[in-house]
């Protein structure tokens, strides 16, 4: 052992006292930090239930969803749907055959919110796989639901606009049924060259009406479900549309085994057609439509989910925003009377996201998306997203919120 020169052992040296405030002020810090972090969470969270309603949590698991039978009072509610399955599920509520509102690709183990604005009555809701059994949600009528129905705006505004659309929705249904036709003789004739061509018109005819098509859930399941949504993904039986010819053209480049699934398409567009002219639309859900198309590209779409074996995604991205655009021109007169602010905000939004897309124009059409960068992706996500923030005033302006 060391000594000193008295002969005792060298004494260890104290920190100063600077440096025991310096740590102690670390600390306290450190604290202070945590705790701020803390109550801005839960300020967070407190905002965000007040902002969407009452929250109620709905558990998908592998074969059903907890709770199986819903009840919550009209108006604006919020619903966590967290994901205890081993795949990417779906979650929708329904009223007949249309849905209502809806979240895809909802990652195993994670949660998403869904915010409705409910009118009274009974509903179904779906739970994960297409082929798990549905669940119910019954809305229970208030006094706030009652007075706005009683406050509805003449609808005689709107029967020109929803009249057009119906136009609209027939001469693009033609014009899908004929593009689809011509994927069919690709396909039965054995051309796969042919057949690839053929597929990218195909679905730029169907994403420009998808916003009114995907109100129809049987059918939207039968004809663009993808495969994660099917228990054996592209293995399984049920698993046919649009997707399934992709993934033949274009991951197993072949036509074999093609034949019966186009013309199951070919007969799932035909009735789609007959379905959109038979089923009315309400003002308020000519924008909903068209923000949930929006916010699906945004939050989904734009990752390449959507066309994963043929890379066409930005084809599609562009027939929703030409979709979307018929919308905001039959709305026009009625906006530029009431709101000229929200129809502005509209414009530039549109102009926004047009443009993103434009630039990755090519001679054939659009760049690939699995060339596309993350940044370029990005940039469509968030011209996606303001646009549909920009489609959310639409209602307000028109009076039509609370309906």
């Amino acid at each position: 052992m060391t000594t000193s020169p008295t002969g005792l052992p060298p004494q260890k040296a104290k920190p100063s006292r600077a440096l025991q405030f310096a740590v102690a002020g670390s600390v306290i810090l450190m604290i202070a930090a945590g705790a701020m972090f803390y109550f801005a969470s839960q300020a967070a969270q407190k905002k965000r239930v007040a902002n969407s309603g009452n929250e109620t949590v709905v558990t998908i698991h592998a074969k059903n969803c907890e709770p199986n039978a819903i009840t919550v009072p009209a108006g604006k509610n919020a619903f966590r749907i967290v994901n205890a399955s081993d795949r990417a599920v779906e979650w929708e509520i329904l009223d007949g055959v249309l849905v209502v509102e809806e979240r895809e690709n909802i990652v195993p183990g994670l949660s998403q919110i869904i915010n409705a604005n409910l009118q009274p009555g009974d509903y179904a809701i779906t739970c994960g796989l297409l082929s798990n059994p549905r669940g119910t949600l019954h809305v229970t009528a208030t006094a706030e639901s009652d007075a706005a129905a009683k406050a509805r705006p003449s609808m005689v505004a709107f029967i020109g606009p929803l009249s057009e659309y119906r136009v609209y929705l027939s001469t693009q249904s033609s014009a899908l049924i004929r593009a689809v036709n011509d994927l069919q003789q690709a396909i039965e004739s054995g051309d796969l060259a042919q057949a690839r061509q053929a597929y990218a018109p195909a679905r730029a005819a169907y994403q420009r009406i998808a916003p009114a098509a995907q109100r129809l859930a049987e059918l939207d399941n039968a004809i663009n479900a993808r495969a994660d949504y099917f228990e054996k993904r592209e293995q399984d039986p049920g698993f046919s549309g649009f997707h399934r010819i992709e993934f033949g053209l274009f991951s197993q480049k072949s036509v074999e085994g093609l034949t019966p699934v186009v013309q199951k398409l070919q007969s799932d567009i035909a009735t789609l057609k007959q379905q959109l002219l038979a089923q009315s639309i309400a003002p308020e859900q000519l924008a909903s439509m068209i923000v949930r198309t929006m916010r699906s590209l945004a939050d989904i779409r734009s990752n390449g989910e959507e066309e994963r074996y043929s890379h066409i995604d930005v084809t599609g991205f562009a027939a929703n925003l030409e979709g979307t655009r018929k919308v905001i021109e039959l709305l026009r007169p009625l906006l530029a009377k009431t709101s000229g602010d929200v129809l502005k905000k509209i414009d530039s939004a549109t102009t926004g996201l047009d443009d993103q897309l434009l630039m990755l124009k090519t001679d054939n059409g659009f760049k690939p998306y699995d060339q596309v960068s993350a940044e370029q992706r990005k940039q469509i996500a968030d011209k996606a997203k303001a646009l549909a923030d920009a489609l959310d005033g639409i209602d307000p302006a028109l009076g039509l919120s609370g309906l």
